[in-house]
């Protein structure tokens, strides 16, 4: 799953980095406004952590312009400011959730896993696709409830399919969410890594889609 945080203290994005690369994501960092707009705008995440008080443009500006441009990626609003009205304005910008800071990082990233179910539609950290059940949190799986070890890699790839269930994803868009953005779309690392997951989670569990991509679960 890709994450873009916008934070522009230096140590708090680097410490977010830290927290959610462990945690499983992949992430894009942009430290001002201008700069969260345009990969916001051009680019595909599974959610956004947004600073609000960001210079070159704010971010309710920058969550008002995304907004205005249909980008629905699910945003959480940071910010040191905690007034009821702070966090209405914020809400009725677009955001999907607000956390004021200082925060712990355990809430952050329960957050981060809600919004993300939310957006996939399900509804628990435990997503179950036939025999194959992942845990978000724990970042673990079983298969006809045998543990399966996985990598951080294998995680984050099973995860974003499991996230779209019924959905092709293609080798491009799979490769962004689990390799980021700057790796080689032309590399053959994804069909290796979907290989090395089918003699775990199941030959038939992840299916090809010729000249399309990968999907999991019923069409």
């Amino acid at each position: 799953m890709r994450i873009l945080i916008v934070e522009d203290e230096r140590q708090i994005a680097l410490d977010l980095q830290t927290a959610l690369g462990e945690a499983g994501y992949v992430m894009d960092l942009a430290y001002d406004g201008e700069t969260a707009w345009y990969l916001g705008d051009t680019e595909d995440y599974d959610a956004v952590l947004l600073d609000l008080g960001l210079p070159k443009l704010d971010g309710m500006t920058v969550l008002k312009r995304w907004r205005a441009a249909g980008r629905t990626m699910p945003v959480i609003a940071l910010t040191a400011r905690d007034s009821w009205r702070d966090k209405v304005d914020g809400i009725d910008a677009g955001a999907d959730d607000y956390l004021a800071k200082p925060f712990q990082m355990e809430e952050l990233l329960a957050r981060v896993r809600s919004i993300i179910r939310r957006g996939s539609g399900n509804t628990s950290a435990v997503l179950t696709i036939d025999t194959v059940m992942l845990d978000t949190k724990q970042q673990d799986a079983t298969v006809d409830g045998r543990a399966v070890g996985l990598t951080q890699l294998e995680f984050r790839a099973l995860s974003y399919l499991m996230h779209h269930k019924s959905c092709v994803v293609s080798q491009g868009e799979l490769t962004e969410h689990v390799y980021g953005q700057d790796f080689p779309h032309d590399s053959n690392a994804v069909e290796v890594l979907i290989a090395r997951l089918r003699k775990k989670v199941g030959t038939t569990f992840i299916r090809t889609k010729r000249g399309q991509g990968y999907i999991v679960g019923g069409e």
